[in-house]
């Protein structure tokens, strides 16, 4: 069997859920457009507004993914017990890790982003004591946390701390761009997506509805409750927020559904002959962490020795990068998945983590997706 051939029974062997995949490469290309294009606000009735709907989601979607990922791996409808749960978590651990160290070394290039890996790097050891749970234990935790967190964040966001001595470095130390206590709330709702047998059409359809429902309301209630928020004061308003980046409840609640309608509507586009079509994006999505990090680095080197300044964000969207940068980055992820396979920085980290913690737990288990 050539090395091609293995590539592409990775890729779309019987073994691989390739609507996560799908979901993951339009999360890649989401972050590229919120970070790189001028986006005016969202108005229903404006078509050049609609790319709006990538900004904040886009973010929330990888945490969604990476909480089924992380279900996956640990046994996906039967988690791992014992000491198998135990390697696992080791695994994760480790993992996490790692993707902490990446992204501190990104967040150094001075790209004007919010580097999200250091968060994800805290989202994956907070998974851990959430391992041996089923589909129901985990939506009704991702329920509690979406309810209550955002009460609470505010407050937290508004301690002396960050505004201190070192404050904005520690932000980006634990990526509180992506603030942990209200954004586990979407990893466990990933974990619990990632517990139910994403291959059955029933279950596919009721991810599709029940997120919509859940994105309608969300947004829903906050257009309603607008007016009357607005002048209830800023804590209030804050939380009772839909805004991208806001944190705030009815964000957390439209969102996280929009993420969770967008992963049961992959998976059912990957049902039909539109997973043909869809192989770009879906290469995209089988490497996010390399995408992740080529992007930013080039994007660094970009602004470093065209406009002398990583930290450009203007200059950068006035030269016209976003088009160049994504086409290249499909073009590349896409033969490479085609004839080498498992990205390069997904198997340098898998091959540290099995050198120093040990093989997966299952033979059949792949690691989860560690990006935004």
């Amino acid at each position: 069997m050539t090395r091609a051939s293995r590539a592409w029974g990775r890729f779309d062997g019987p073994a691989r859920l390739v609507g996560i995949d799908l979901a993951r490469g339009l999360a890649v290309v989401g972050m590229l457009a919120a970070h790189l294009v001028t986006i005016d606000p969202f108005d229903a009735e404006d078509p050049s507004t609609w790319l709006d709907v990538v900004n904040g989601r886009s973010s929330i979607l990888f945490a969604t993914l990476a909480g089924v990922s992380i279900a996956l791996v640990t046994g996906g409808t039967r988690p791992l017990v014992g000491p198998a749960r135990a390697r696992a978590a080791g695994r994760l651990a480790l993992r996490g890790g790692l993707l902490w160290v990446i992204g501190i070394l990104l967040v150094l290039t001075g790209v004007p982003v919010y580097v999200i890996l250091p968060a994800y790097a805290l989202l994956f050891a907070l998974s851990l004591p959430f391992l041996g749970m089923r589909p129901r234990g985990l939506f009704l935790a991702a329920a509690l946390v979406a309810a209550v967190a955002p009460w609470v964040f505010p407050v937290l966001d508004a301690a002396p701390l960050w505004n201190g001595r070192g404050g904005e470095e520690l932000q980006a130390l634990v990526g509180w761009a992506y603030p942990f206590p209200v954004w586990i709330a979407f990893l466990l709702a990933g974990m619990g997506l990632g517990r139910l047998d994403l291959r059955r059409l029933p279950v596919q359809a009721a991810i599709t509805v029940i997120g919509a429902a859940l994105s309608a309301l969300g947004y829903g209630v906050a257009i309603v409750t607008g007016p009357a928020v607005s002048v209830a004061g800023p804590y209030v308003a804050a939380v009772w927020s839909a805004e991208a980046h806001s944190s705030g409840v009815w964000e957390v609640i439209g969102s996280g559904g929009f993420a969770i309608a967008v992963i049961g509507m992959c998976l059912l586009v990957c049902r039909t002959p539109l997973r043909w079509p869809a192989i770009p994006i879906r290469a995209v999505g089988s490497l996010p962490l390399t995408a992740y990090v080529v992007q930013l680095v080039v994007w660094a080197m970009f602004a470093a020795a065209v406009l002398g300044d990583t930290s450009d964000l203007f200059g950068v969207r006035e030269a016209g990068l976003f088009l160049p940068l994504t086409l290249g980055l499909v073009a590349a992820c896409t033969a490479w998945a085609l004839l080498i396979g498992r990205g390069p920085l997904e198997a340098l980290i898998d091959g540290i983590v099995r050198r120093v913690v040990g093989a997966p737990a299952r033979p059949d288990a792949a690691p989860p997706a560690p990006v935004p």
